[in-house]
C-alpha cells in the first residue's frame, strides 16, 4: 500500500478581499493587477519549524537545488522535529547536501524550539518588529527571512520586505518602467498600499511570475 501523505492544512487570510478593495481604489498599478490573478491568494501551511527549516535550507542556492536537497534532509528523521532533527548525524545532513554552515543553523533552530527560547505561543498578540527581533536572534536566519515567515506562516497584513530582489523589481517593473529604484522610492510607492504591504508585496511578486509563491 501507498504511503499516505499527512493532510496539510492550508489557511488563507479572512482580510484579504477587504485589502483588496482598498489596494485597488488607492493605487492604480493594483487596479489592474488584482483583476488578473482571479480568486488566488496567499497561503499558509505547514508549521513554524518547518517554514524556517526550509527558508534556511534554501539560501543562496536556486529553488530547484532547494527542494532537491530539502527532499533528501526530510527522510532522515521519523517526523520533522526540532527534538528529532537534535539527533541526525552531522555525516548524515552534509551527505544530504547541507553545507557544514547550514547543519549549524539547523542545530541552532531546532535548539531555539526544542528549548522553548522562542514565544511562540504568544507570537499571535506581539508585534511585527518584535517577532523580528526574536527570530533574527537564531543563527542563519536575517530580517529577510523573518520578513517572509510573517507573510507566509503567521499572514501579517502589512509587511513590507524591501531587501526582496523581486518586490524591487516588480516596482521598477510596474511603477517606473523598468528603471532602477532606490529603497526610499519603494517606500513611497508603498505608502499607498498600507496598511496591507503583504497582499501589494504578494501581487508585485504574481506580475513577475504568474506561479504564487510559498513557504
Amino acid at each position: 500500500m501507498p504511503n499516505k501523505q499527512p493532510a496539510i492544512t492550508v489557511a488563507t487570510p479572512e482580510y484579504w478581499e477587504e485589502a483588496c478593495k482598498h489596494l485597488a481604489k488607492k493605487d492604480r498599478v493594483m487596479r489592474r493587477l488584482i483583476p488578473q490573478f482571479g480568486d488566488a491568494c496567499l497561503q499558509s501551511r505547514g508549521d513554524a519549524f518547518v517554514t524556517l527549516a526550509r527558508s534556511i535550507v534554501g539560501q543562496q542556492i536556486s529553488v530547484k537545488a532547494a527542494q532537491s536537497v530539502w527532499d533528501r534532509f526530510a527522510v532522515l528523521p521519523r517526523k520533522m522535529t526540532p527534538a528529532n532533527v537534535l539527533k541526525l548525524k552531522v555525516d548524515d545532513m552534509r551527505a544530504a547536501g547541507l553545507s557544514a554552515r547550514k547543519v549549524e543553523y539547523l542545530v541552532d533552530l531546532s535548539l531555539h524550539f526544542d528549548g522553548g527560547l522562542l514565544s511562540t505561543q504568544q507570537w499571535a498578540s506581539m508585534g511585527d518588529e518584535e517577532i523580528i527581533a526574536e527570530l533574527v536572534a537564531i543563527r542563519g536566519i536575517g530580517r529577510w527571512t523573518a520578513e517572509m515567515f510573517l507573510i507566509f506562516y503567521l499572514m501579517r497584513p502589512n509587511v513590507l520586505p524591501l531587501d526582496d530582489v523581486g518586490l524591487i523589481n516588480g516596482i521598477s517593473h510596474n511603477y517606473f518602467s523598468g528603471e532602477a529604484v532606490s529603497r526610499s522610492e519603494a517606500r513611497e510607492v508603498a505608502a499607498a498600499w498600507q496598511p496591507y504591504c503583504s497582499v501589494a508585496t504578494w501581487y508585485i511578486w504574481r506580475s513577475l511570475d504568474p506561479l504564487p509563491v510559498e513557504y
